[in-house]
């Protein structure tokens, strides 16, 4: 009985299921590829020798190893302001993200009158909006032009982020748990804070990938809404930088390499593109597990 407990049973795949297989995993392999060989094209490029790349020789390896558009690029100040001033909108507007989407999400998912206006109102704010101009003298009239603010307040729930929220703690965090603690004198905050939130870990992990990715991610409100270039978050900077594609306006190569400054340029640009995606391909392997989650989250409904 033991033998059989344990012998492995296995059923033979059809030649269909065989076929399918094969094709389904040489798709994969080629989309996989196709994703992952720019990406791994642009990291050469940055670390090799500017001729080099200019003459095409680049492919599957460094040539002439050459860290020469790293030093440039973290030698010119607005790269480093606008790398701190990505970080300090990472950071602080996450933390206002989180602390404002749970402790609204956790309120909605509380039986209250007037609970499915408040739903429907955030709702509603998914698909119709004042549009840009309204937007512009909104922010003016608030004195938000031209301030850190700016970057963070306007953007500081995402109705999107609040119905993921709100649906988690509806499904995970029943009345019955809350009714005990109350028995116990549990108020809502206690609540909310030693029971809520330790189990939303995955949700917060969930949120904290949307949010911080968002953040670091963000140039259009920068463009939009900032004259002062020290308050440039990297990726308007680097957005000037790649998209003007000029010497003046790069303000990165100096007299003396003019000669070389069309080849040296493009290895610059491949460098930018590293300093300013770097930090997000690296948080990505270890929130994935929970990107997928988040994902599935109120997708099954019981």
């Amino acid at each position: 009985m033991q033998n059989i407990k344990n012998k492995k049973i296995s059923i033979a795949a059809s030649r269909s299921d065989k076929v399918f297989y094969f094709l389904d995993t040489l798709l994969l392999t080629i989309v996989l590829i196709s994703a992952i060989y720019p990406l791994y094209y642009v990291l050469l490029a940055s670390v090799s020798d500017y001729k080099a790349v200019g003459r095409g020789e680049v492919l599957f390896w460094p040539v002439g190893f050459n860290i020469e558009s790293y030093m440039k690029v973290f030698q010119r100040e607005s790269i480093v302001t606008g790398y701190r001033n990505t970080l300090f909108y990472t950071v602080f507007g996450t933390t206002l993200n989180l602390i404002l989407t749970l402790t609204s999400a956790y309120a909605l998912s509380v039986k209250f009158p007037g609970r499915r206006l408040i739903n429907f109102m955030i709702t509603f704010t998914m698909f119709f909006s004042g549009g840009i101009i309204p937007t512009y003298f909104l922010y003016r009239d608030m004195k938000l032009l031209n301030t850190i603010w700016v970057m963070i307040l306007p953007g500081a729930i995402s109705a999107y982020n609040l119905i993921i929220a709100r649906s988690f703690m509806r499904s995970n965090i029943s009345i019955e748990l809350y009714e005990a603690a109350e028995i116990d004198g549990c108020s809502h905050f206690r609540f909310f804070i030693y029971i809520a939130l330790p189990l939303s870990k995955v949700l917060v992990s969930i949120l904290t990938l949307f949010y911080a990715v968002g953040h670091w991610n963000s140039y259009f409100n920068a463009m939009m809404y900032l004259d002062d270039s020290s308050m440039y978050p990297l990726q308007l900077v680097a957005r000037e930088i790649l998209i003007s594609g000029n010497i003046s306006a790069m303000d990165m190569i100096d007299k003396d390499d003019l000669m070389r400054s069309e080849q040296l340029r493009e290895s610059l640009k491949y460098a930018l593109i590293v300093v300013a995606s770097l930090p997000v391909l690296i948080l990505y392997p270890f929130l994935q597990k929970y990107f997928v989650k988040g994902i599935m989250i109120g997708s099954v409904k019981g």
